[in-house]
C-alpha cells in the first residue's frame, strides 16, 4: 500500500467526502522521508532566492526509496503535494526531486530539467538498479 489511510479517511472516500488537506496529512504521515525532503527543497529554495531546489543524494535505505517512488509516482499524490506546497516537482533516477516555485524562468528550467538529454546527463553505474 502507498498510504496508511485511517477507517475515519476511508469512509469519508468511500462517501465521496474527500478534503485534500486531509489527504496532503495522511500523505505526510504515510510518507515521511518524501515528506520531509520535498519540505526541506521547498524551503531551500525559498530561503536561498533561487525559486529551484534539487536532492542530489540517494536516499538512506530501501524503504525511503520507496517512499520518493510511490510519493512521486502517483498522480494524486505528486499533484496534492504540489498544490499543498504552491511548486512544480521534477522526478529523475530514483532519487533526484527538484522543486520549482512558480516564475516564467523556472519554466525554461523545469523544460530542461525534465528533457531527454537531461535525464540521459543524468545517469550513473551506482544508480543502475535504483
Amino acid at each position: 500500500m502507498s498510504l496508511d489511510v485511517s477507517p475515519a479517511l476511508l469512509e469519508k472516500a468511500e462517501r465521496g467526502e474527500v478534503d485534500e488537506r486531509e489527504f496532503v496529512d495522511c500523505v505526510r504521515v504515510s510518507l515521511p522521508y518524501a515528506w520531509d525532503l520535498i519540505s526541506s527543497l521547498v524551503a531551500q529554495a525559498k530561503v536561498d532566492g533561487t525559486d529551484f531546489a534539487d536532492n542530489q543524494v540517494p536516499p538512506p535505505s530501501e524503504q525511503a526509496r520507496g517512499q520518493l517512488l510511490r510519493a512521486l509516482a502517483s498522480d494524486a499524490i505528486r499533484g496534492a503535494l504540489q498544490r499543498h506546497f504552491g511548486v512544480r516537482l521534477a522526478f529523475q533516477n530514483c532519487h533526484r526531486v527538484a522543486v520549482f516555485l512558480p516564475s516564467e524562468a523556472n519554466a525554461a528550467r523545469y523544460d530542461r530539467f525534465t528533457s531527454v538529454r537531461e535525464q540521459l546527463l543524468n545517469q550513473s553505474e551506482e544508480l543502475r538498479d535504483c
